[in-house]
């Protein structure tokens, strides 16, 4: 079984920073991809970036620039820095991860709130 635990979310100003953090555990032989989501009230589910084991990082095109996706293989974790955050980023953000364990699968954390007040 494998669980994945995001933590860092909150209450934040326009204009103020977050760090987002997801780390993932249990019977885990690999993970490929590792990423974030975002969903606001009354909207889909949209992806905001993601990372490989290598490094290539990828990001929504809303985000580029104020958000920095990190991860730690040898933790099997992954970070997102938000800077210069706006009312619309609010959301709830969910950390994902393609895992091996036998077989490949995606995993999702349980979310994690992000307030931007204006």
């Amino acid at each position: 079984q494998v669980q994945l635990v995001e933590s860092g979310g909150g209450l934040v100003q326009a204009g103020g920073s977050l760090r987002l953090s997801c780390a993932a555990s249990g019977s885990i032989f690999s993970i490929n991809v590792m990423g974030w989501y975002r969903q606001a009230p009354g909207k889909q589910r949209d992806l905001v970036a993601t990372t490989t084991p290598g490094g290539t990082t990828n990001y929504a095109d809303s985000v580029k620039g104020r958000f920095t996706i990190s991860r730690d293989n040898a933790k099997n974790t992954v970070d997102l820095q938000i800077d210069s955050l706006k009312p619309e980023d609010t959301a709830v953000y969910y950390c994902f991860a393609d895992v091996y364990t036998g077989s490949w699968n995606n995993h999702w954390g349980q979310g994690t709130q992000v307030t931007v007040s204006s």
